[in-house]
């Protein structure tokens, strides 16, 4: 918040800042208890290739992806993300009532069709949920040249930065959110990836940077 301040021309302290949220009642949302979709697959998973190193000199050379369950009064919808770990930008998504590969596979179709289609050499790093570990995942990677890495079975940790962006949506879209249909969650999910997450919010991996405006490494955006 003091940084968005600062942005807006204001010349005030974090401490200044802290006191006008709380004589407004406004403070920051605590993230709710994850449950785990995980289910590992029964094929032969991917090794790691990241070991907790989520990070990028350059976009396309990292991405991470998960999926995460959305409540509406309709039932569930399930949320497939694909980052790149250069700037955290958000370049696929796909919603489904179904977790399932074909899923996953839209999600990382979405992310290759907003690079052009040339991403060969890409890491993808996932956990070992049966969507990434599905023959249909495999072929999607083989085809687009991307090469697979696989965390660890029951290691949140092994795939900390898209956990990170799980818990990002849910405290601060979702859970303040009510979803009477599925198709009322798909549109407003995607609005505000779109139009917020993508080119507005300031992210710590970004130096609480805006990543629409500010240079990214060697110049390149870092909305990028």
């Amino acid at each position: 918040m003091t940084l968005d301040v600062w942005a807006a021309g204001y010349r005030v302290s974090e401490n200044t800042v802290a006191k006008l949220m709380a004589e407004l009642g406004l403070a920051g949302r605590k993230p709710k208890r994850r449950r785990n979709l995980t289910k590992a697959g029964k094929r032969p998973a991917a090794p790691d290739r990241v070991r907790r190193q989520f990070t990028a000199v350059a976009p396309n050379l990292l991405w991470c992806g998960d999926l995460t369950e959305v409540e509406t009064d309709e039932g569930k919808l399930y949320l497939a993300t694909v980052l790149d770990l250069f700037s955290r930008r958000l370049l696929g998504y796909a919603m489904s009532e179904h977790h399932d590969a074909a899923l996953a596979v839209a999600a990382l179709n979405m992310a290759a069709a907003n690079r052009g289609g040339d991403i060969d050499g890409v890491i993808f790093h996932s956990d070992r949920g049966s969507e990434y570990t599905a023959e249909a995942f495999e072929i999607a990677c083989d085809k687009l040249g991307v090469l697979q890495s696989m965390g660890r079975v029951g290691s949140a940790l092994d795939n900390a930065a898209a956990e990170a962006f799980n818990s990002t949506i849910k405290v601060e879209y979702i859970h303040r959110h009510r979803f009477r249909t599925r198709t009322e969650a798909r549109l407003k999910i995607s609005t505000w990836i779109v139009d917020f997450y993508n080119v507005r919010r300031r992210h710590s991996a970004c130096d609480r940077r805006d990543r629409f405006v500010s240079g990214g490494v060697g110049g390149v955006s870092a909305a990028t």
